[in-house]
């Protein structure tokens, strides 16, 4: 990477030529790689600007993060590493727009691998170098009178045509070389794309676990079958859709944090995306699935999934006179939606019973249950809201595969 004021073919003032960087500026932050994120144009912006500006050694990563994504001026780089991130994606969407041939002959603004600061270079291409049109039209003998012989080419012209001629292979090698080492992003996954409004967010996301022993009301005691399993103030099937569902923010370095259902506030909620996990012991599903299609009902000892498009669907429900059995059918709900009451994208998953929660829990987890789910979706479900009703059978109180039994989007 050169310098910001050096190009391969000289200087390059970009003091001087300032707006024409902040236009081409304009086209990158205008092109589909970039509009579709929040942070990408923000460091690209930032460096841009402070460089043109001759901060160009002020550009660190801690100062990006503060001054670019509001950090607080003592916050931990390495546990938040925001600006590194960024950076990676801005270079690799930087090399995908100047690979597009629709591009060629602008301005290219560049961000080498470990360094914040952008250089600036003039395209390189054959039509703006100097003179070349003119010096390879002097190469080519003016057409003679018949009666005359073909004029002899001097060798200082023939030199000059060869070695414009090896320096075009020269370019095409290097075009290719670059080609070659130049590694697309893989597309995104169904999973990806299901969690990109959650974990796409810059706030925290709020995990909020209900808490059978204070929310739920009381059950009949369990057959040794199918023990309650705890995990302090969890049951152990939360704690494992907690896990399952915290997978998918890994690469993205989201932050998040636990919290049970009853210690939950609303204000909190407000602050971020929200992920609820389980039904009937956690009073944030019931309120929020209240005005969906498919909600939660506990009526005459009965433990439902109510369709309210269908209220005569009666077929997903649990007695509660009924002790675990070896075989037991529960439904559960996977929905993500965005809630006008928090204003914030929500994922729910809980079941009439925490092990429904635990297989509906798959699908958010596993490619193969959540593909399913979209095949019954139309296609431009990234867009819509979504909800879907989830059976699987406990034998010997452990989850069996989660089967899609309905789908509603909006």
């Amino acid at each position: 990477m050169l310098p910001p004021t050096q190009t391969a073919r000289g200087d390059y003032d970009a003091a001087s030529n300032g707006a024409a960087v902040r236009a081409q500026l304009r086209r990158l932050l205008a092109h589909p790689l970039f509009t579709n994120s929040k942070r990408y144009p923000a460091l690209l912006t930032y460096t841009v600007e402070q460089t043109l500006r001759g901060n160009a050694a002020g550009l660190k990563e801690r100062t990006i993060g503060i001054e670019a994504f509001g950090r607080e001026p003592d916050y931990d780089a390495n546990a938040d590493p925001v600006v590194r991130i960024a950076a990676a994606e801005v270079r690799k969407r930087l090399i995908q727009y100047y690979y597009d041939a629709t591009h060629a002959g602008e301005l290219v603004i560049e961000l080498s691998a470990g360094s914040y600061v952008p250089a600036f270079r003039e395209a390189i291409t054959l039509a703006s170098a100097p003179d070349a049109h003119s010096e390879i039209h002097r190469a080519i003998p003016e057409p003679a009178p018949a009666a005359a012989t073909a004029p002899r080419v001097s060798f200082a012209t023939k030199g000059r045509f060869w070695l414009r001629s090896a320096a075009v292979l020269v370019l095409t090698g290097l075009i290719g070389f670059a080609i070659g080492r130049y590694r697309p992003a893989p597309p995104l996954s169904n999973i990806d794309r299901f969690w990109e409004p959650i974990a796409s967010s810059h706030s925290p996301i709020t995990y909020c676990l209900g808490e059978p022993a204070t929310v739920r009301p009381p059950q009949p005691a369990p057959s040794q079958d199918a023990p309650v399993r705890m995990a302090g103030r969890f049951v152990v099937s939360d704690v494992v859709t907690l896990a399952r569902t915290i997978v998918p923010l890994v690469p993205r370095h989201a932050a998040f944090r636990v919290l049970p259902a009853s210690e939950t506030s609303f204000a909190q909620l407000r602050e971020g995306p929200i992920v609820l996990i389980g039904a009937f012991d956690n009073q944030w599903t019931m309120r929020i699935t209240e005005k969906l299609r498919f909600g939660f009902e506990a009526r005459d000892g009965v433990e439902r999934l109510v369709d309210r498009k269908n209220p005569k669907q009666t077929a997903w429900g649990l007695s509660g006179n009924l002790a675990y059995r070896n075989f037991i059918t529960d439904y559960a709900i996977v929905a993500r939606i965005h809630d006008n009451v928090t204003g914030q994208p929500v994922i729910i998953v809980g079941g009439i019973l925490d092990r429904g929660t635990e297989a509906a829990s798959e699908v958010l987890y596993n490619p193969v249950y959540l593909d399913a789910l979209l095949a019954k979706a139309p296609r431009n479900w990234e867009r819509l809201n979504l909800e879907a009703v989830i059976e699987t059978h406990l034998i010997e109180g452990h989850p069996g595969p989660p089967a899609i039994l309905a789908v509603e989007t909006w």
